[in-house]
């Protein structure tokens, strides 16, 4: 007897190997996935913009790093004392334009660098609703907590759905590595605040023009990410207690059922072993001069040490100078 209806990953002939770099953009889900990879000590870059949902902005921000178009302060806005573009997250805010154009253009010349060098690309879409700033007429990424009396708030159509997939996909395979993988997933996180009914709405637009754009390209996949959540682990205590975000249970659920499908054996041990690293790496002690921490250490070292030995980039960079 079954009493779960689990979802599988289709089997991937392509493999994620421990040099490869993985480019994820997106949701608050891609950074919970790209952390995970960074975790396993894998060469990975998530949201040069910061957080952002909808596919007409993340086309805008592939885009930009595509074409390593820095921005000027015409292109952004002032609002309660704070420097502010509307093509990123609040993040990326500061009190000053030279400070928020640093922040904005530094992480552009990196996913630059970065997309070029890579071999994977995650995008995670969350919703098909989007937000006009009246004052400029132009389609936003976050409305960084401005009056809604600024903005018009409306439904992409399929068609900007679906151009924007389409370019996002023609910039990509342009600019990064020859066969680059992307894989698309529609976030499973639901914005109630749109409502019910709307939440599913903007949902189903997503997957059904992800669908439609990428039966045209053999390098371009779907990941039932959105459905292991609704169908496979529909149950709340799979949520954080806001019951809206999926918790660490689920979505190393679905990070394990990821890897089956998609990293080599080799690249499986590697984060495996690495996963044991960092969580000794929290180990803590009163006594540092204890002969059995020193132990510990030493072997510890001597394990990072090995790993160390199968790549050429560097790993577990933030206790290098300890």
């Amino acid at each position: 007897m079954k009493f779960r209806t689990e979802v599988h990953i289709p089997a991937s002939q392509k493999k994620i190997e421990i040099e490869d770099k993985i480019f994820s953009i997106g949701s608050c889900f891609s950074s919970e996935m790209s952390e995970l990879f960074g975790k396993g000590q894998l060469q990975t870059l998530n949201n040069p913009f910061g957080t952002i949902f909808n596919p007409f902005s993340i086309n805008n921000a592939i885009k930009r790093l595509h074409d390593s178009a820095f921005y000027t302060e015409e292109e952004l806005i002032k609002y309660a004392e704070t420097v502010i573009s509307l093509d990123h997250h609040t993040s990326f805010d500061t009190p000053y334009v030279h400070q928020t154009l640093e922040k904005i253009n530094t992480k552009i010349e990196e996913g630059n660098l970065f997309l070029q060098e890579t071999n994977w690309v995650i995008i995670t879409y969350g919703t098909s609703f989007i937000y006009e700033f009246l004052p400029k007429n132009k389609l936003v990424a976050n409305c960084h907590k401005i009056p809604s009396k600024f903005f018009e708030k409306r439904l992409l159509t399929t068609s900007e759905i679906e151009n924007s997939i389409s370019q996002t996909i023609e910039n990509l395979n342009d600019i990064c590595k020859e066969n680059v993988q992307i894989l698309f997933t529609v976030s499973p996180v639901r914005h109630t605040k749109d409502g019910m009914v709307e939440n599913n709405l903007s949902k189903s637009k997503l997957i059904s023009a992800v669908h439609e754009v990428i039966t045209n390209h053999e390098n371009c996949h779907y990941l039932p990410v959105y459905e292991i959540v609704m169908d496979d682990l529909r149950d709340y205590r799979f949520y954080k207690e806001d019951m809206i975000h999926p918790n660490s249970q689920a979505v190393n659920y679905i990070f394990e059922k990821f890897g089956n499908t998609y990293f080599s054996d080799e690249t499986m041990d590697f984060i495996e072993e690495n996963f044991k690293i960092s969580q000794s790496l929290n180990h803590k002690t009163s006594d540092e001069n204890n002969t059995k921490y020193q132990e510990f250490i030493k072997n510890l070292k001597g394990r990072i040490a090995l790993q160390q030995t199968k790549v050429k980039h560097n790993i577990f960079k933030e206790i290098g100078n300890k």
